[in-house]
């Protein structure tokens, strides 16, 4: 959009907090307040961070780290699965991933290990789905 998206995030007690990285990137970055919001330095000089630029950089940073090459869907996927192994309800991690449809569920990987909790004779999320999900007819 023209005007941007808003971002909402909560703050993380590890490497992954994503407050801490964005400070991060004005320090070493320190765009001006009229650049758009991830603009970083290059050796033209300063440019707005493109999709294509972040994943190229995502996946030099997964080769060097012996980690399979990740396409930008394929970050997309691991964001949910993360969250879904968490324990992050469907539809919450429907809701913030912006998924339109349920497509995004044929794609989980560890499909048994977040399903596990829902199959148990007393899953041990009951209090909580109790409270938020309809019954089953």
């Amino acid at each position: 959009s023209v005007n941007g998206e808003d971002v909402y995030w909560a703050s993380q007690t590890d490497a992954t907090d994503p407050m801490q990285a964005l400070l991060k990137h004005f320090e070493i970055n320190d765009p001006a307040p009229n650049d758009h919001i991830f603009t970083w330095k290059h050796r033209k000089g300063m440019h707005p961070l493109t999709q294509g630029a972040f994943l190229q950089r995502i996946g030099s940073i997964a080769k060097n780290g012996g980690c399979p090459d990740l396409k930008g869907h394929g970050i997309r996927i691991g964001g949910t699965l993360e969250y879904l192994l968490r324990g992050v309800p469907f539809d919450v991690v429907k809701s913030m991933g912006r998924w339109s449809s349920e497509a995004f569920t044929i794609y989980l990987r560890n499909h048994v290990v977040i399903m596990a909790p829902y199959l148990q004779d007393t899953p041990i999320i009951e209090p909580f789905t109790h409270y938020t999900m309809a019954k089953v007819r």
